[in-house]
């Protein structure tokens, strides 16, 4: 091959790759590469019993594209043979060949440029029923440099990656310490013998503002709104975004938020990540609480940060009950009678020092990963550019 011959995907992509109805064998161990198991970088290893439906034959080195949910951009190369049959799901599109370093073909196809022109390929109606159409992907051209400029790219872009990965990984392996020295401080909170604290009398406990969405504006001199959709576990996004005239705040001072306010969702309080309460950081502000979100701050030196994680422990999302109403929620009552057994106060300022150390290290960490995101980005963008 020249150094970059242009080539549609077609030309890379197995007329017929085999298939096997692995419950035929139902004794027999596959690998299986299925969707599910994409975000565990491991195909699953499962009895053909097991396996529900006729399935593609895969190789070492094949390229595979998720076809459904294309805005989630899958994509990975089979591994080596482990002894077992490989097989995929129908949903990936494969490509294979030999002239072609996978690793290489796995980065072009997750690039933006690449991923626009797929996007363009798909069919049906929202979430899972969409799916590229293969027909149509095996007519985007790609731009195919030599054997030799392929190891290169895929290497840099692997070494780029796998420092995106690990700083990632720091992160998620981090987010463990904080409950665990919960735990080690204070113990069990819930059960044993002894006066129990109702949330209320250490806390003081406000729900929002009831706000008309017919007054919210869309500039000027305004102020951000926090409703139930702005918070997540352990954040606020405001991607979605309301906001209200300063003019008009004159007498909502008690809902203004303040750095370090603990925040809770009282409508639909879960969500896939987990029980959407939060704390306010500096960038959040300024804001205005809005009804059906509840706000705690400690009184009497309790922190802020002690009140945080107590309502991120099992106890708590035990206790709430949410009503099985069209709108599940939880009342002001069940948070303000929230009962625990109250650790001395020492301790609990000790935890929040420990906090604070912490998210100084988090924030470290945070700006690697940010760097690390963007060297890789950087690279991946120049290296398909052409």
């Amino acid at each position: 091959m020249s150094k970059a011959d242009t080539i549609p995907l077609g030309d890379i992509m197995p007329k017929k790759t085999g298939s096997v109805d692995p419950s035929d064998f139902p004794d027999e161990v596959f690998d299986l590469y299925s969707v599910p198991a994409f975000d565990t970088g491991q195909p699953e290893a499962l009895v053909g019993g097991k396996i529900g439906s006729a399935k593609q034959v895969v190789q070492p080195r094949d390229v595979l594209l998720s076809k459904i949910v294309p805005h989630i951009r899958r994509c990975w190369v089979v591994g080596g043979n482990r002894g077992r049959r490989i097989i995929a799901s129908g949903e990936w599109i494969v490509f294979r060949n030999q002239a072609v370093e996978p690793n290489f073909l796995r980065y072009l196809l997750v690039e933006d440029r690449f991923h626009a022109k797929f996007i363009n390929t798909v069919s049906g109606m929202g979430g899972s029923l969409m799916r590229a159409r293969p027909s149509y992907v095996s007519e985007i051209e790609i731009a195919l440099p030599n054997p030799t400029e392929q190891r290169r790219i895929a290497g840099e872009l692997e070494l780029a990656d796998g420092l995106r990965r690990t700083r990632r990984y720091a992160l998620e392996l981090d987010d463990t310490f904080l409950p665990a020295a919960f735990l080690h401080l204070f113990g069990d909170l819930e059960h044993g013998t002894g006066e129990k604290t109702e949330l209320h009398e250490v806390a003081d406990i406000i729900t929002g503002y009831p706000f008309s969405s017919a007054e919210y504006v869309s500039g000027g001199d305004t102020i951000k709104l926090c409703r139930g959709a702005n918070v997540l576990p352990d954040r606020i996004d405001w991607s979605d975004l309301a906001i209200w005239p300063k003019s008009k705040t004159e007498k909502l001072e008690n809902y203004f938020l303040k750095i370090g306010d603990v925040v809770m969702a009282m409508d639909r309080p879960w969500i896939n990540e987990g029980f959407k309460v939060t704390q306010i950081r500096p960038e959040d502000c300024p804001a205005l609480l809005v009804q059906r979100v509840a706000r705690l701050r400690g009184k009497d030196g309790v922190p802020n940060e002690f009140l945080y994680h107590l309502l991120r422990q099992p106890m708590f999302t035990r206790h709430c009950r949410p009503t099985e109403t069209t709108i599940p929620h939880i009342s002001p009552t069940e948070i303000q009678s929230f009962a625990f057994r109250l650790p001395l106060l020492p301790l609990q300022t000790r935890f929040a020092e420990l906090v604070s150390r912490h998210e100084r290290l988090r924030s470290v960490q945070r700006e690697s990963l940010r760097q690390a995101e963007h060297l890789f980005q950087s690279l991946l963008h120049q290296a398909f550019s052409t």
